[in-house]
């Protein structure tokens, strides 16, 4: 069997979660027995993974070029993941006509439509609402979904959103978390101890808008309060694309430290003592935050930051949004050893009953196995995905055609 999984950039596991949770699928994948192919746009950097070391095959594609029709037919997959709504639309249609027969998923990463409009309320200075959700990305986003045959959901947040307030249909999304190994006895003996670490660490990629946010909200808020106890203590922020907006921060008076990209974030975090992550915005779960947990490293976070990590189980810190708390905390858990050891033991049930790939491959598996068998009754029940195949999805089928013929 041959899988084609077209990315909307080259994978950067150590740059962002995102990255990480494309390995991941690609992994899982390979697991169910299937030869990979990857197919990118973009342009690689120096810090993309070596797919071809992980016996997957590339191939760099062109936008709104016939050739991506001449290479796909060739291919002939049986299986196509887009890893973003945009790059289904760009190539989704694509898919359709040279490869009816193939199933179509889309991996959402995390709800792009949540995440700006959970943007716009902050640009707006109000609290986050439903009617937020109102926005052009959304409504795209949920457009895509439908027109594939399975959409992965990394959120058990998004999950209901999407079922409750969307009213997608239950068959044609899946509830697919971060996929890791078991945190066993021998792992977590290994863990730097309390005494051994030192300062407060965060990480995330610049260029994730939800990054930057936070990083303001440490710099103007929080940071302040923690320097006053804790005068001592280093703020040590990771990101890599740091911009001159990001890096003119940086304050070694203050102890608050701008060092861009890390080699390894768990080298990093497990050097810290707490892990702070003060998100006001963004979807998905945070790998910032089940790295940590990989680590051994406790948390203080916000409810945007929690969301869909430890579901009925405690967190592996503690969660707030009011700065003041979130300072008061990140104290408490730097400096009492009793309080930090029981966060370190929440992050281990949380990842061994929540994120185990022994857990959820096989579920994957039972999944796309069960879609391959009625992958006919499934599409004729999904009318509104029929529909939009008819009339939305037309225009850019066209407009991508006109494009190649004016590149010509």
């Amino acid at each position: 069997m041959k899988a084609l999984i077209i990315g909307n950039v080259w994978p950067e596991p150590v740059s962002s979660a995102a990255g990480a949770r494309i390995l991941q699928l690609l992994r899982a994948l390979q697991n169910l027995g299937y030869k990979i192919h990857f197919a990118c746009a973009a342009g690689k950097t120096n810090y993309a993974e070596d797919l071809e070391n992980l016996d997957i095959t590339t191939q760099e594609i062109k936008l709104n070029d016939v050739s991506f029709d001449q290479y796909i037919a060739t291919l002939n997959p049986d299986l196509v993941l887009f890893d973003k709504f945009v790059i289904e639309e760009q190539f989704g249609w694509r898919v359709k006509e040279q490869c009816p027969d193939a199933l179509r998923i889309l991996e959402t990463i995390d709800l792009h439509g949540l995440r700006k409009g959970r943007e716009a309320a902050l640009k707006a200075d109000v609290p986050f609402t439903e009617d937020f959700l109102d926005n052009d990305f959304a409504k795209r986003e949920i457009a895509s979904i439908y027109r594939c045959d399975l959409t992965l959901v990394i959120s058990e947040a998004e999950m209901q959103l999407l079922e409750k307030y969307f009213r997608v249909p239950k068959q044609q999304i899946f509830y697919l978390p971060f996929m890791v190994d078991e945190v066993t006895s021998s792992t977590s003996s290994n863990w730097k101890r309390f005494e051994e670490r030192a300062h407060f660490v965060t990480i995330g990629n610049f260029r994730h808008e939800p990054n930057w946010q936070s990083v303001l909200q440490l710099k103007k808020e929080i940071w302040p309060l923690i320097r006053k106890e804790l005068p001592q203590a280093e703020m040590r922020i990771y990101g890599s694309y740091p911009a001159e907006k990001h890096t003119q921060l940086h304050n070694a008076n203050e102890k608050f430290y701008v060092l861009g990209r890390a080699e390894s974030a768990f080298e990093v975090i497990e050097d810290a003592r707490v892990l702070v992550a003060p998100l006001l915005t963004g979807a998905g779960l945070k790998g910032k935050l089940l790295e940590a947990m990989q680590c051994g490293t406790p948390a203080v976070t916000s409810t945007v930051g929690a969301e869909g990590m430890h579901g009925e189980l405690p967190f592996n810190g503690i969660v707030t949004d009011d700065s003041a708390l979130f300072a008061q905390a990140a104290i408490e858990l730097y400096t009492n050893e009793d309080n930090w050891l029981q966060a370190r033991a929440n992050g281990i049930e949380v990842i061994n009953e929540r994120f185990l790939a022994s857990k959820w491959q096989p579920e994957f598996a039972t999944r796309l196995s069960a879609l391959k068998q009625n992958l006919i009754s499934h599409r004729k029940s999904n009318f509104t995905g029929s529909m939009l195949w008819h009339q939305s999805l037309q225009a850019s089928k066209f407009m991508s055609k006109w494009i190649a013929e004016k590149n010509k």
